[in-house]
């Protein structure tokens, strides 16, 4: 029976890990230990086959981390990615992403994940994102998150929601006035409203424009 020190030494560099994963690096791995081991406080699960050891809590920005690693290929996007930007005032719940995989809701230790489902030309303008450094030994490189461009989030908010269509319901968003006039790069957001070339969201894009005296 594998150790859990030698199991927690082995693993904690993946900062997250499924069962394949704990398998490959313990061929006689009995999966029934996680079990146990999660009962005990020992781990966390995140979902199906999904765990993390609970020192995760305390990494800055894991739960975003964990977001495109649980549900893939996902992500951050909309409400989360704006309120990150600085670009409506509240903080967010909820961590949401947009995916091409079907809509989901998922829920753990480490927070609440909505992913919202695009289809594939809508699944690009976003970046990676660098997990903050902790211990070298459980932070490696490689460890990174994806955060759609300011324009993106917001085109995807328009998308996904169509009753923005209006002056008033456009006024709920409550985006940042000194945002929007000097920071969002509109060649961005007009390169890639032409590249999803969907008329309905060009008219809503245009009526936020219009608000903040951008076109």
């Amino acid at each position: 029976m594998v150790n859990y020190l030698e199991f927690k030494s082995r693993l904690l560099p993946e900062g997250c890990f499924t069962i394949h994963q704990a398998k490959a690096f313990f061929s006689t791995f009995d999966r029934n230990s996680l079990t146990r081991w999660t009962q005990k406080g020992l781990l966390i699960k995140l979902k199906k086959e999904w765990y993390a050891f609970p020192e995760m809590l305390q990494r800055p920005d894991f739960a975003r981390y964990i977001a495109g690693r649980i549900y893939r290929p996902s992500y951050i996007s909309l409400h989360t990615a704006l309120s990150i930007y600085g670009m409506i005032p509240e903080a967010v719940a909820s961590i949401t992403s947009v995916t091409t995989l079907k809509t989901a809701h998922i829920e753990n230790r480490f927070g609440q994940y909505a992913y919202q489902n695009v289809k594939e030309q809508m699944f690009f303008g976003y970046k990676p994102v660098t997990l903050p450094a902790a211990a070298a030994a459980v932070n490696p490189p490689q460890q990174v998150w994806m955060l759609a461009f300011p324009e993106k989030a917001l085109l995807d908010l328009l998308y996904l929601y169509p009753f923005y269509d209006n002056e008033a319901e456009l006024e709920q968003l409550r985006l940042d006035e000194d945002y929007m006039c000097n920071e969002l790069n509109l060649e961005r957001l007009k390169e890639y409203l032409q590249r999803i070339g969907n008329k309905s969201l060009s008219s809503r894009t245009i009526k936020l424009l219009k608000l903040y005296d951008l076109c």
